[in-house]
């Protein structure tokens, strides 16, 4: 069974996904803390509704940057954390965190990179872009996480149509739907070594 830390700055549906698929025993993991840059993020509240422990971090609160990095990583060591998930993290992880989980930390993007990512390509802006450029699928990819946002090694893509009709909300109700099935279908085969760590 993995240790499996989760970074999410606010809502933490896809958070919400990976406990779920855990506690389901589709992922053979647990999720052991939940850390977030927001007080205020529910995705802390979802945690401890499920006895998960939970950090706020941010360099703010922790004094300044190295003190949080040092933090962030004191954390992960304490859960002897096996992998990070990024749901719905919109700041960049430290080089720092990067380094010591190289390869072990995935991301959730809910478009088709490289075309639909990149800073500022995160929730509604992605499929307003993909509705403004008339395509006729979109998508969800999961990649591993290096130092530029959204450009490293993908691991998996779900395609889904984009119908003639759609706006940037049904569009976006629809890709989140398909979302969390597949991210408890893929964190499952990380689980499990399919895909492998590191």
């Amino acid at each position: 069974m993995i240790s499996i830390s989760v970074f999410a700055s606010h809502n933490g549906s896809d958070l919400q996904a990976i406990i779920d698929g855990c506690e389901a025993g589709i992922i053979n993991g647990k999720v052991v803390a939940i850390i977030s840059n927001n007080s205020d993020a529910y995705a802390l509240e979802r945690g401890r509704m499920h006895n998960i422990d939970t950090y706020h971090i941010s360099a703010k609160r922790c004094g300044g940057e190295a003190e949080m990095q040092e933090k962030t990583l004191q954390v992960l060591a304490d859960h002897h954390t096996d992998m990070i998930f990024l749901a719905g993290y919109l700041k960049k992880l430290p080089e720092t965190v990067l380094k010591a989980y190289h390869g072990r930390v995935f991301n959730i993007h809910p478009g088709l990179l490289p075309r639909y990512g990149g800073k500022g390509m995160h929730g509604k802006h992605v499929h307003e872009a993909v509705l403004a450029n008339h395509e006729t699928e979109t998508g969800i990819t999961i990649h591993r996480v290096n130092e530029e946002y959204d450009s490293g090694e993908i691991v998996a893509v779900r395609k889904v149509a984009v119908r003639e009709d759609d706006n940037a909300d049904t569009l976006a109700a629809r890709v989140l739907e398909e979302e969390h099935r597949f991210l408890k279908e893929i964190v499952a085969k990380i689980a499990d070594g399919t895909i492998p760590l590191g």
